[in-house]
């Protein structure tokens, strides 16, 4: 798993913020960020709504909010 990231973080290192990029690669940038913050709500929203009871009061919310925030489609952030 360690290789995956190394590799990951220098493909990104490569990119060098003086230099604009190509416009179909910020394209599928943004895209990619998008997807990526698309799947962390969801993946929090699922959490939310699945944690036990007692919780809630430590995080400093209802059950019911924590419901409606559950519900939120994965693209409102």
């Amino acid at each position: 798993m360690e290789h995956g990231n190394t590799y990951r973080h220098d493909r990104l290192a490569f990119l060098d913020t003086n230099r604009p990029l190509p416009a179909l690669a910020e394209v599928a940038l943004v895209v990619a960020v998008t997807v990526t913050k698309w799947r962390m709500f969801r993946s929090t929203r699922c959490a939310l709504r699945d944690l036990p009871d007692h919780l809630y009061k430590d995080i400093g919310i209802t059950k019911t909010q924590a419901q409606i925030e559950a519900e939120k489609p994965f693209w409102r952030g």
